[in-house]
């Protein structure tokens, strides 16, 4: 098996110790795999999305990001019916989006936040 390193901060280690005693995980790396399938099958579903459709699209991120999300929403503009955010607690937002429009537009917006290293959680879930 191909050794991968990976920085961590402290409070996901911290998170990762918590998961690893609550659903007996053998180690972290055991984690780190469960999370990469996850993520995978999540990709796996998106990439069968297709033509138009309705979907919810939440991410959470740090507030120094909030600049960076409003930019992001400017270009799926086409896409958001309506957009709510809200401090969730201390630096953290969370950001709620109705969508409506193509499938294709709407990966490329969930891709394009993912892919932010500021978001701590994105998910898009398909009505």
């Amino acid at each position: 098996m191909t050794i991968v390193s990976v920085s961590l901060n402290k409070k996901i280690l911290d998170d990762m110790e918590r998961l690893q005693r609550t659903y007996g995980f053998s180690g972290r790396s055991e984690i780190v795999r469960a999370g990469i399938r996850n993520l995978l099958s999540e990709e796996k579903k998106r990439e069968d999305l297709s033509g138009m459709l309705h979907a919810l699209f939440l991410a959470i991120h740090d507030e120094a990001s909030d600049e960076e999300v409003t930019e992001m929403g400017h270009v799926y503009d086409k896409l958001i019916n309506t957009h709510l955010h809200s401090k969730i607690n201390g630096d953290r937002c969370l950001e709620i989006f109705l969508l409506k429009g193509d499938a294709r537009e709407v990966k490329e917006m969930a891709k394009k936040f993912q892919a932010t290293r500021n978001m701590d959680n994105v998910q898009l879930i398909v009505m």
